[in-house]
């Protein structure tokens, strides 16, 4: 399910999308119980003040300092730490795991690189063969990114998707680095029966409007993290420093991490991304993240997950993010991704998603009209 006129922001593509949303996002039954609705919103305008108010101060605590750095090629911030600020971009067709055909080969030579970019920008693209497309399924049982079986197989082009173009600079053939064969570890006997049950509430038809997933209502995204990967649209991460915290503050879903860096634990309350705390390792900002959410998890990961997120300045324009997850109740292995960000000129604008959604309208309307036809 998607919402119909939903709008979303792409700094990248500068431009408003369309916003389709996975109907893979897990439903969450939501208790009926009265609220105060205008405390509610106060509380929200009050908590958007502060986090506004943060990020303003950590963006002018840092920009005067690092931009006389950039001018002299230190990239460093007052503190002395390497600087990480700005907005960085982290699109590629590069598949997070290693397709089958190419099982054996962990990097495209230079020659193969073009050729591999068109291919999957060639599958990615729904006007293009479009009559061949509906015929047969591309190697990944895929088109235009999405499961065949699903109505948006055909629906969107790239005029509304803002997917990555070009393969990640190393040429690897997948953003997994390890384990060795490029792809994530096996499930766990407890990750299978999780995923069995996820698939199992996604596909039986939702019971009333608190049944309705989350993405549809624009409440979680496909790709803010953590971690990050790519997806269709919205990739785009900017970071504030100072001394003392680092903000991740991501374009999709305007998901804002404030991560101390005084060394704090990280305590036993579970939070919507979990609790992340900070510190350097030299040129490297390492981030530990833990008590994650079952309705935020990872790639239906349990609250066991252990993230570590690692984020180095290769150079002027380029940021290179890796992270490993560790996960025994879900995964066999701890595994690790390997992503470069490219610095963006451009500002990253609002996400405005849910205003303007009409699909949970329409779906109530379509539930009611079959009920009063007594069907």
């Amino acid at each position: 399910m998607y919402a119909g006129n939903a709008v979303t922001s792409s700094t990248s593509a500068a431009r408003w999308k369309d916003s389709p949303h996975n109907g893979d996002t897990e439903r969450l039954a939501v208790a009926s119980a009265p609220v105060d609705y205008e405390e509610q919103i106060m509380t929200t305008r009050r908590l958007a003040f502060s986090v506004s108010s943060i990020a303003l101060a950590v963006l002018m605590s840092t920009t005067a300092g690092a931009q006389s750095d950039r001018g002299s090629g230190a990239l460093r911030t007052p503190d002395g730490h390497p600087d990480l600020s700005g907005v960085w971009d982290f699109r590629t067709v590069t598949p997070l795991e290693r397709p089958d055909e190419l099982a054996d080969k962990e990097f495209l030579s230079e020659e193969e690189v073009a050729a591999y970019a068109a291919e999957r920008v060639l599958a990615n693209n729904a006007d293009l063969n479009r009559e061949e497309k509906k015929e047969q399924t591309t190697a990944r049982g895929q088109v235009n990114g999405t499961r065949e079986s699903t109505d948006l197989a055909l629906a969107y082009n790239n005029f509304w998707w803002d997917r990555g173009t070009v393969v990640v600079e190393t040429r690897r053939t997948s953003l997994v680095i390890d384990p060795p064969n490029g792809r994530v570890p096996a499930l766990t006997d407890a990750g299978s029966g999780r995923s069995a049950e996820r698939l199992q509430i996604n596909q039986r038809p939702t019971e009333g409007p608190e049944d309705r997933p989350l993405g549809e209502r624009c409440i979680t995204g496909f790709n803010s993290g953590p971690p990050m990967l790519p997806a269709a649209y919205n990739m785009n991460v900017q970071i504030f420093q100072t001394a003392d915290h680092v903000v991740l503050l991501n374009e999709m879903v305007h998901n804002a991490r404030i991560i101390p860096l005084n060394g704090s634990d990280h305590g036993t309350v579970p939070l919507w991304t979990g609790v992340s705390r900070g510190h350097w390792e030299g040129e490297t900002l390492v981030v530990e993240t833990k008590n994650f959410l079952r309705e935020t998890s990872f790639r239906n990961s349990s609250k066991n997950l252990h993230l570590i997120e690692r984020i180095q300045r290769q150079d002027e324009d380029t940021l290179v993010y890796t992270f490993t997850v560790t996960d025994p109740t879900t995964w066999t292995q701890p595994w690790t991704v390997e992503l470069p960000m490219r610095r963006s000129d451009l500002p990253m604008f609002e996400y405005a998603c849910h205003e303007g959604n009409y699909g949970m309208d329409g779906t109530l309307t379509g539930a009611r009209a079959i009920e009063k036809s007594g069907e």
